[in-house]
């Protein structure tokens, strides 16, 4: 069943929107505020801020819909069923704690490993991102489309940092980039609502975890671009973690071939 034609699917939606309105208030009370920051097993940062934005989702998750499977960037998987939530509290911890406003809340929903349903929150500057199955993407409830542009030497190319890319990828990266019309550095998860919108036309990413990517994709393809990894697969929580989101089907044909190595 088509995940707008089943029976909990405005009900999900707003729960979407609930969670993104918690995580906005949370996030807002702790930015630019003094913060203890921990590190992490693999280095990355983490606040009392990411850890109380999945604590209230996943309750409120489990009040609303409580044979849903939860997996979040902080506490794991739990659960097992037809619908998974992925969360990522704040996608850009290294933003948040330095105060710069360009991170996010990260609200996916997949039907079968399939994502329906995505928000991309951004709590300092009060946008958000809605994307879901057979719908329009909308940006603060207003339809949203991303660029016309279909040629690399036209295209405004985006990456949060090229710090993460191996020698492979950079070469390649750098290949691609050189040719664009601008080339631009940071903002996590922003760049992809950045490019629903129109405002860039490519999203070229590294080292991503499905939590950071798998709200982006209803968003993407709602506003009718295209996202998958660097071979054109769609997708997956098995997915090797690089991304690449076009504006349209020849700039992204394009750029796969670059990032193929082609």
């Amino acid at each position: 069943m088509n995940f707008a034609e089943h029976p909990d699917f405005a009900a999900a939606v707003s729960l979407a929107e609930e969670l993104a309105d918690s995580a906005r208030a949370t996030a807002r009370r702790h930015f630019r505020t003094p913060l203890e920051v921990e590190r992490k097993a693999d280095g990355s940062p983490v606040t009392v801020a990411d850890r109380q934005i999945e604590t209230d989702m996943r309750r409120m998750i489990r009040a609303a819909f409580p044979k849903h499977a939860i997996r979040g960037e902080e506490f794991g998987a739990e659960g097992t069923g037809e619908f998974t939530w992925v969360l990522d509290p704040i996608d850009g911890t290294k933003s948040f704690v330095t105060g710069y406003p360009l991170f996010g809340s990260l609200i996916g929903l997949l039907q079968g490993g399939r994502p329906v349903l995505g928000v991309i929150e951004a709590p300092a500057l009060a946008e958000r991102w809605v994307g879901s199955e057979g719908h329009p993407t909308l940006f603060n409830g207003r339809e949203v489309r991303t660029s016309d542009c279909r040629a690399i030497a036209q295209a405004v190319v985006y990456t949060t940092t090229a710090e993460t890319f191996d020698a492979g990828e950079r070469r390649r990266f750098e290949a691609l980039s050189g040719r664009a019309a601008l080339r631009r550095f940071g903002g996590d998860c922003y760049l992809y609502g950045m490019l629903a919108g129109g405002y860039c036309d490519l999203v070229i990413e590294v080292q991503l975890k499905p939590h950071d990517y798998m709200a982006a994709i209803p968003i993407i393809e709602g506003a009718g671009g295209r996202i998958s990894d660097w071979r054109g697969a769609p997708l997956s929580s098995e997915s090797d973690g690089r991304v690449v989101a076009a504006a349209t089907e020849p700039l992204w044909q394009q750029a796969l071939s670059e990032l193929r190595g082609a």
